[in-house]
């Protein structure tokens, strides 16, 4: 069993920060990519940043610059610092972890989902 605790969402002004973090526990053998989506009313869940288990990232276009993300592999945790807020944020956003299992298989799992409301 495999399970995401996400944290960090709220209520923020425009150019406020909001911290995200996401701690995935369960039979891990190996941690790999790990990413954040959001999901806007009426909108398809969209890649926001990802970070592979080596570190490298990318960034959605339209966060790049504003939003950070990062991982600390001995927690098993992926964070997204994100900065100047724009009411254009406001989504729910999903961690998202691929992850092999101690028995071998290997799948995407997701958090629970934070909301993240950014008003203007």
């Amino acid at each position: 069993q495999v399970q995401l605790v996400e944290s960090g969402g709220g209520l923020v002004p425009a150019g406020g920060s909001l911290r995200l973090s996401c701690a995935a526990s369960g039979s891990i053998r190996s941690l790999d990519a790990m990413g954040w989506y959001r999901q806007a009313p009426g909108k398809q869940r969209d890649l926001v940043a990802g970070i592979t288990s080596g570190g490298t990232t990318n960034y959605a276009g339209s966060v790049k610059g504003r939003f950070t993300i990062s991982r600390d592999n001995a927690k098993n945790t992926v964070y997204l610092q994100m900065n100047s807020l724009k009411p254009e944020d406001t989504a729910v956003y999903y961690c998202n972890a691929d992850v092999t299992t101690h028995w071998g298989l290997r799948r995407g799992y997701w958090g629970q989902g934070t909301q993240v409301t950014v008003s203007s």
